[in-house]
């Protein structure tokens, strides 16, 4: 993903998971909350399971989030405090 980071042509400097199937703890994805229209936010897995994932927004450390297993996962609005 370029000109994501801090000066123009710079990648992001984050390495995202986009691939469900092969989510592990610690792996970073990029998720999204329905009330703030799809805006990315980036988190950490924290456990998997095979239906959901719990991930941990690095803003807010120690609050867990369930997720939906999917490409660019789901965190409820209401799990997400908006």
């Amino acid at each position: 993903m370029m000109n994501m980071g801090g000066k123009p042509g710079e990648a992001c400097p984050f390495e995202f998971n986009f691939d469900p199937a092969t989510f592990k703890i610690g792996d970073t994805v990029s998720y999204r909350v329905p009330k703030l229209n799809g805006f990315p936010f980036v988190a950490i897995i924290k456990s998997v399971h095979e239906d959901h994932i719990e991930i941990e927004d690095p803003g807010e450390p120690g609050k867990l989030m369930r997720a939906t297993r999917e490409s660019r996962p789901v965190v409820s609005n209401e799990a997400a405090g908006v």
